[in-house]
């Protein structure tokens, strides 16, 4: 069995302004670093053998406060789990879309990566990862709309709905009939660190 963790980075400046972020290559804020210390905490407590994350700076940074706190050096940076495209809106928010392109805007060819594209892209890409690393605890550090076209495909019929929160982890199993999801978008630590 092999297992992987999918984390989502952890909040930028642009996740509050409500900012299409795609491949910008935006840091984290500081309400992001403390969600990246809470997770790794959390993963301190249990026991991961390899972890990889996306090129873009976002996801490296949480990566890499959880490689610290881990002692696992980060593997691999894989462009195939890097955020979706966002096209002609990367940077903008709803109300500066609406003022540029109008009320339909949605309905407008706006070059964003298409969903069957991002599923294609990121679950070859875990597939890949998983195929590395047989029976072994893998963590990916990726981005909320690319993890769940992955999982669209990895998990068909997994109900993928809910948005995924920022250092959230989604856990999923290989066996040999395929993919499960043992555990969805749960930040638990997030939960710990506001009672502290």
């Amino acid at each position: 069995m092999t297992t992987i963790g999918l984390i989502r980075h952890g909040s930028t400046a642009w996740n509050k302004e409500g900012r299409i972020q795609g491949h910008t290559n935006n840091p984290l804020d500081e309400e992001g670093l403390r969600q990246a210390a809470a997770i790794a905490e959390r993963l301190h407590g249990e026991k991961w053998d390899y972890i990889y994350s996306s090129d873009l700076l976002r996801a490296v940074q949480t990566a890499e406060v959880i490689s610290e706190r881990l002692g696992i050096p980060i593997a691999g940076l894989v462009p195939g789990i890097r955020e979706m495209s966002g096209g002609l809106i990367e940077g903008t928010t709803e109300i500066e879309r609406a003022a540029r392109w109008g009320s339909e805007w949605r309905s407008m060819d706006m070059k964003l990566e298409s969903d069957e594209s991002g599923q294609h892209r990121g679950s070859r890409a875990i597939e890949e990862i998983a195929s590395r690393h047989p029976g072994k605890r893998i963590l990916a550090v990726s981005h909320g709309a690319i993890l769940r076209s992955s999982l669209r495909r990895l998990v068909p019929g997994l109900d993928v709905s809910e948005l995924l929160k920022n250092t959230s982890i989604t856990h999923i199993v290989k066996d040999g009939s395929g993919w499960t999801c043992a555990l969805y978008n749960c930040v638990a630590h997030m939960n710990a660190e506001r009672s502290e």
